[in-house]
């Protein structure tokens, strides 16, 4: 009985270490997939963001991606994992490039897959932007209408002016007087990000919806100015407010003469 307990402890921890080398593979909320789980995991949530890469990966976009992942952790709709790839050896989910038609120079490739809910079929997108965490949740928006704040941003206040712009004055005095409201329960840490929500919003409303734009170019001009890392995050985090003021009145195409 003595040798049995010994054992069991034994493969116990070889268990754990096991689990935790394997998670040292991957980013925190994410999840480690093959070709045996992939379809199977992927077919039970209405969104999967996935990334295939290098089976160790490591550097700046894998960092961006492992940001968004943490970001989405909350968020019961959407799955993120990784799916490592071995050109070498034992050659490991090289099925999924010949599959999703992508190769070793598209590395990190990220599709999205959303799931129609009527059909129950699967369609798929890849991300073929600047590999950013910003970028990878405006793809997330756009394609599975899926909503993570950008970094600074509040949901709440995010739902607000995302359609503000063409609103009526009246309606636009409602939002804003909602926005101060809610800016009083927001902790320490969150409520510069409401003032800033408001400040824009008041703006809009007393300059015009052009604000936005000459406000977003701005900001852009002092962010290609050397900043120092406070500054800088200041000025980031005001210009990711701008961009959820996503919806904004088309311009007119001019008239030709």
């Amino acid at each position: 009985m003595k040798r049995m307990g010994e054992r069991s402890l034994i493969v116990g921890l070889w268990v754990v270490l096991v689990l935790k080398s394997c998670d040292a593979l991957n980013c925190d909320g994410c999840v480690a997939l093959d070709g045996l789980s992939f379809d199977k995991v992927i077919s039970k949530f209405p969104a999967s963001l996935v990334k295939f890469d290098i089976a160790y990966p490591y550097g700046e976009r894998h960092e961006h991606f492992a940001q968004v992942a943490k970001d989405a952790a909350n968020i019961p709709d959407l799955f993120t994992g990784e799916v490592g790839i071995k050109e070498y050896g034992d050659k490991e989910n090289v099925e999924f490039e010949t599959r999703f038609e992508f190769n070793r120079d598209d590395y990190p490739m990220v599709i999205l897959f959303v799931k129609n809910n009527k059909e129950g079929s699967i369609e798929h997108f890849k991300f073929k932007y600047e590999f950013t965490s910003e970028n990878l949740k405006k793809f997330l928006k756009e394609k599975a209408g899926i909503r993570i704040p950008l970094t600074g941003c509040i949901s709440e206040f995010d739902a607000l002016t995302e359609g503000f712009a063409i609103l009526s004055t009246e309606k636009m005095e409602s939002a804003l007087k909602t926005a101060k409201n809610l800016v009083k329960d927001l902790s320490e840490d969150l409520s510069k990000s409401g003032s800033t929500y408001i400040k824009l919003m008041k703006k809009v409303i007393s300059d015009g919806v052009g604000f936005l734009d000459s406000e977003e170019n701005r900001v852009n001009k002092i962010l290609t100015t050397k900043l120092k890392p406070a500054k800088k995050l200041e000025m980031e985090t005001r210009l990711n407010i701008i961009k959820s003021f996503v919806t904004r009145p088309q311009k007119k195409a001019k008239e030709e003469l």
